[in-house]
C-alpha cells in the first residue's frame, strides 16, 4: 500500500513565511537561507499539486488553498506543542481537551453558564471555542474537528449529516431598552412597540423567526433600525438606546446588571432552547458529559435525531 506522505519540514518553512510575511523575514526567524526556504515551498507546492501563494512585487499572498493549508498547520504546530507539554506531565495533571462550536447567534453569557461545569470538572482542562454559523460548525463537527456544538436550534437533516441533538437549556424572551426607552415602552405593552425601534437578530436566525411570529400574532410592526447576528453586539445597541431588543429570560438579571437594560415585557409563549449537538448518540467526553449532565434542568430534555 502507498501512502501520500506530507514533509513537516516543508509545512514549517511555509507557515513561517506564511505568518512572517516574507521570505526575508521567515529567513530570520528560522536561521535558514531564503533560496532554502523558497526551494521548501517549490515542493511543498508540487507535492500538493497547487500553489500556496500569489507572488507579488513587495510581497507574499495566500492563494485559497495556501489559506487552507495554513489553517491545518496552525493546528498541528499547536497539537504539537501540546503534545510536548502533555508528555512532561503526570497523568493526572494532564489536561481534558474539548473543542466546542458555537453558532454565532447563542448569547455568549448562555454559552458562559454550559461551559462553567466543565471547568469544574476537577480537574485540568483545555477548552477551545470556535464560532460561526450553525452549518459551517456541523460540517467541523462530521469532520471530527469539534466535541460538540452549542446552538439555539437543532441540527436540520438537510445538512446532511447524522446528528444528535440534546436541549439543554430554556428561556422565555423578555423585551427590554434603555432606561429611557423602557419607561416609555413598558406602559400599554406590547401595543406599545408598534412603530418603535427595534434591533433584532438578522433574518435566518431562530430567533428572528419566533420574534416575527410573535409580532405578527400581536399585530405589531415595530421599526427595525439594526439587525446583527452577533447577541453582545445587540445588547450593545440596545444598551446605546437605539431600540429594544429580545434577551433570554436565563441572563436577564447579569445583562441587566451589566448593561443596564431595564425589562419592559415578556413575549408570553415564546421559548428559546439551547442544543448541544453531537455525532454520537452516546457520549464519551466527559466534558461534553458535563454539560449534558450539570447544565440548567430542562422539562423534558431529551435527544433528538437529524438524519441524512
Amino acid at each position: 500500500m502507498v501512502l501520500n506522505t506530507l514533509n513537516y519540514h516543508h509545512l514549517l518553512y511555509f507557515w513561517a513565511v506564511a505568518m512572517e510575511g516574507s521570505l526575508r523575514k521567515a529567513s530570520e526567524v528560522l536561521h535558514v537561507s531564503q533560496p532554502s526556504i523558497s526551494a521548501q515551498l517549490k515542493k511543498l507546492e508540487e507535492s500538493l499539486g497547487a500553489p500556496l501563494f500569489t507572488r507579488t512585487t513587495r510581497s507574499l499572498v495566500l492563494t485559497e488553498t495556501g489559506q487552507t493549508v495554513l489553517e491545518y498547520a496552525e493546528e498541528i504546530f499547536s497539537l504539537g506543542r501540546e503534545l510536548l507539554t502533555t508528555v512532561g506531565q503526570q497523568p493526572g495533571q494532564r489536561a481534558l481537551r474539548l473543542r466546542v462550536g458555537v453558532a454565532d447567534s447563542v448569547p455568549k453569557i448562555v454559552v458562559r453558564q454550559h461551559l462553567t461545569p466543565v471547568f469544574e470538572l476537577g480537574r485540568a482542562v483545555r477548552v477551545i471555542c470556535r464560532e460561526g454559523s450553525l452549518a459551517e460548525l456541523i460540517t467541523q463537527l462530521a469532520a471530527h474537528k469539534l466535541d460538540v456544538v452549542l446552538a439555539d436550534e437543532p441540527s436540520a437533516s438537510v445538512l446532511r449529516v447524522r446528528t444528535f441533538n440534546k436541549c439543554l437549556s430554556a428561556s422565555t424572551i423578555v423585551l427590554c431598552a434603555a432606561p429611557f426607552l423602557a419607561k416609555r415602552l413598558v406602559k400599554d405593552f406590547p401595543d406599545s412597540l408598534n412603530g418603535e425601534p427595534a434591533i433584532l437578530p438578522i433574518t435566518g436566525m431562530a430567533l428572528r423567526h419566533q420574534l416575527e411570529q410573535w409580532f405578527d400574532s400581536h399585530r405589531l410592526r415595530p421599526r427595525i433600525v439594526a439587525e446583527v447576528d452577533d447577541m453582545a453586539l445587540l445588547t450593545d445597541l440596545g444598551t446605546q438606546g437605539r431600540g429594544f431588543v429580545p434577551v433570554y429570560s436565563s441572563v436577564l438579571e447579569e445583562i441587566a446588571r451589566t448593561s443596564r437594560l431595564q425589562a419592559i415585557g415578556a413575549a408570553k409563549g415564546l421559548q428559546m432552547e439551547i442544543f448541544a449537538i453531537t455525532v454520537q448518540q452516546r457520549i464519551q467526553h466527559a466534558g461534553a458529559v458535563a454539560m449534558m449532565v450539570k447544565s440548567p434542568e430542562v422539562a423534558g430534555a431529551h435527544f433528538l435525531s437529524a438524519n441524512s
